[in-house]
């Protein structure tokens, strides 16, 4: 089903211009508190944003929507996603909203939904929500408008849920971690969990401006951290994206060490404690071949999902496994949390460290990846995956992989981008097919 609002990660696009508009986020207000308008209580939103300077027009648009259909909302300022949901379901919200694009420069942004049960709507929600954007919403009478309030406390709320996800026996007095916060929503909350816990804690990207979101730090780009954890001679280096829903790790000798080993570390330690659900682990068609064969090997499932954490999340609520993630970062640790969340992944890793008291570089690789290559082609506009030159790129490339690796093809859902991934026991070859493949991408963009 075509959409014109919601991609695979709520709505996203470039500040100012559709649909990340002041108009379109108030129409996105007043559809979602219609749609959430359910018996007779006095009905409630959370709203949290990153460090964007667009994030104040789109609050007070998304608050101008909300209350004009009845319902009341609760401000919390810049906080992590996870953060968001966990307030909503916490706070008896009916609805929960976050307003940021992620990894994305600051001039994008976006909104996030999440239902009253702390997880992301799902498909069916979405296309009702965005049925109403362009359609008619009943306003509430005068008496009936929403109030606004903000809410001082939610950080320190935030910051007790994230740790209780540390055991309580453990600390990490002596450890010296390097964080980089991106600039974006975890900019206090990250370094503050950490230092209670006893960490001492080296902080990048805490210095937001509103444009320096994911501006050369955070999980995207690491080149900071790496040199930082270098210099200061630290045990692990940690880097949350802009929303903080995900983690990048850079183990004590300055390797980056990805979202694939974080769910082989995860999933073997519980195992090892008897608290892995559902016999598996779930990832996306993304996650490395290599992270298969080692959880194989130590019988351990793996469940694939098409890429978007949210696809993760449905998998494993249907499954009733309870660690899942992406190759990307996002580690999705129901125990304590509905949705990605960068923050309780750190505590988790770092949980591990103590507990093996080995260095970062022997405990966080357990598998050596196969050979994998992935590229973006940006396009300005059509179909260029039904483009006549890039089918055939694409069948050759999938002739020459044959029994030997696979091919993945996809459409971002949250930009003008096409990513090309091969992977395969031959290196030469998987990034031959995919020069191709980008080239033939190229010509039909």
């Amino acid at each position: 089903m075509s959409r014109r609002y919601f991609g695979t990660d709520g709505i996203r696009g470039r500040t100012n211009t559709a649909p990340m508009t002041a108009e379109i986020a108030m129409r996105v207000g007043q559809a979602a508190g219609a749609h959430f308008l359910r018996g007779t209580h006095r009905h409630r939103v959370l709203i949290g944003k990153d460090t964007r300077l667009s994030g104040y027009m789109m609050e007070s648009a998304l608050t101008a929507g909300f209350t004009s259909v009845g319902m009341d909302v609760v401000l919390v300022g810049p906080m992590p996603t996870p953060a968001v949901a966990m307030l909503t379901r916490a706070m008896r919200a009916d609805l929960g909203v976050m307003i940021s694009a992620s990894h994305n420069p600051f001039a994008d942004n976006g909104i996030k939904l999440f239902g009253p049960d702390g997880f992301k709507l799902s498909d069916e929600a979405e296309a009702r929500i965005e049925a109403a954007i362009d359609g008619e919403v009943r306003l509430a009478p005068a008496e009936g408008i929403g109030r606004a309030r903000r809410v001082d406390d939610a950080q320190g709320r935030y910051i007790e849920a994230a740790k209780a996800a540390f055991p309580a026996h453990l600390r990490l007095d002596g450890m010296r971690v390097v964080l980089d916060c991106a600039n974006g929503a975890a900019y206090k909350v990250a370094p503050e969990a950490l230092w209670e816990l006893g960490a001492e804690v080296i902080a990048l990207g805490v210095s937001p401006d509103g444009t320096n979101i994911n501006d050369k730090v955070g999980s995207t780009d690491t080149k900071a951290l790496q040199a930082k954890v270098t210099e200061t001679r630290a045990d692990i280096g940690l880097a949350l994206d802009g929303d903080a829903d995900r983690l990048i790790v850079v183990d004590d000798r300055g390797q980056v060490v990805d979202g694939d080993q974080l769910l082989a570390l995860v999933g073997t330690a519980q195992v090892r404690d008897g608290t892995l659900e559902g016999g598996g682990v779930v990832a996306t068609v993304m996650s490395n071949l290599g992270l298969e064969r080692f959880l194989g090997q130590q019988n351990i499932a793996l469940h694939r999902t098409p890429v978007g954490d949210r696809y993760v999340v449905e998998a494993m609520r249907a499954g009733g496994y309870n660690v899942g993630g992406e190759q990307s970062g996002h580690l999705v640790l129901m125990d304590h949390a509905t949705t990605g969340d960068g923050l309780i992944a750190a505590l988790r890793v770092l949980a591990e460290l103590v507990t093996r008291e080995q260095p970062a570089h022997r405990v966080l690789r357990l598998f050596d990846p196969l050979p994998q290559v992935l590229k973006n082609v940006r396009f300005a506009g059509g179909q260029p995956l039904e483009d006549a030159g890039v089918k055939q790129a694409i069948a050759a490339a999938e002739g020459e992989l044959a029994g030997t690796g696979r091919l993945l093809i996809r459409k971002s859902g949250t930009e003008p981008l096409i990513r090309v991934m091969a992977e395969g026991e031959d290196a030469a070859l998987v990034a031959r097919v995919v020069a191709h493949i980008c080239e033939a991408v190229g010509r039909a963009a």
